[in-house]
């Protein structure tokens, strides 16, 4: 395990590993799916998004590109070094208090099923504070199949190979997630917490923040737009 990693959490494989197990030469590498087209589609033009866990910028730099203002906040000062385009603020999501609001803020990666209940709450709560009146929060859950049917794979058309590897209960609703992901000269591993939530306590944890599911984006319900409670 690397110094500073959180209990709980690992990666390897080559590069520097943050500490949730996120390896910063692979998140370069993973290309960019479906994930700004919905969030495009949910937004109007040219809104002012903060995106929480940017990573080093995967979906920011094209959401950039289509003409939004985009504020990226990860931890990992790695991470942010690759982000371009974009106002960039090193902060843990949960502690973030940037006394500004935005049209959207955007919850990605499945950060809203941390094992650990009040730091989902924490990160909910950093949602809400910076929501603007008129705004909208956009979260993307796990699918609700995530945990079940393991281990599974798919061949990216890009030519790398992502395997779900296990989900293994440690108690108190939490599995350990190990992913693995193969490419052609290198490979790295993560395992993670996480807690799967139905749809209803997904809603519930929602409604303890102060939001609620304005719709679903997608018919598996992944990718939800989100809205204050008035």
């Amino acid at each position: 395990m690397s110094a500073g990693m959180r209990q709980g959490y690992a990666g390897t494989g080559p590069g520097a590993i943050t500490p949730d197990g996120c390896a910063v030469d692979l998140y370069a590498r993973l290309p960019v799916g479906d994930e700004p087209d919905v969030i495009e589609a949910a937004l109007p033009p040219g809104a002012r998004v903060l995106e929480l866990g940017s990573g080093v910028g995967r979906v920011t730099h094209p959401l950039v590109e289509r003409g939004f203002t985009v504020t990226a906040v990860d931890e990992s000062a790695e991470m942010l070094a690759r982000v371009r385009g974009a106002r960039t603020v090193r902060s843990p999501i949960e502690h973030l208090d940037l006394g500004e609001t935005f049209d959207a803020v955007i919850l990605a990666s499945f950060l809203v099923h941390a094992g650990d209940v009040e730091v989902r709450r924490g990160l909910l709560a950093t949602c809400r504070r910076h929501v603007a009146e008129g705004g909208c929060v956009l979260i993307q859950r796990e699918g609700e199949d995530y945990h079940v049917d393991l281990p599974r794979e798919r061949v990216d058309p890009s030519g790398f190979t992502v395997r779900i590897a296990s989900a293994e209960p440690v108690g108190d609703g939490v599995n350990s997630v190990r992913a693995e992901y193969a490419f052609p000269d290198a490979a790295w591993t993560q395992t993670f917490l996480s807690r799967p939530l139905t749809k209803e306590a997904f809603e519930t944890a929602l409604a303890e923040a102060g939001l609620r599911v304005d719709r679903y984006l997608t018919d598996d319900r992944i990718w939800v737009r989100a809205v204050p409670v008035d």
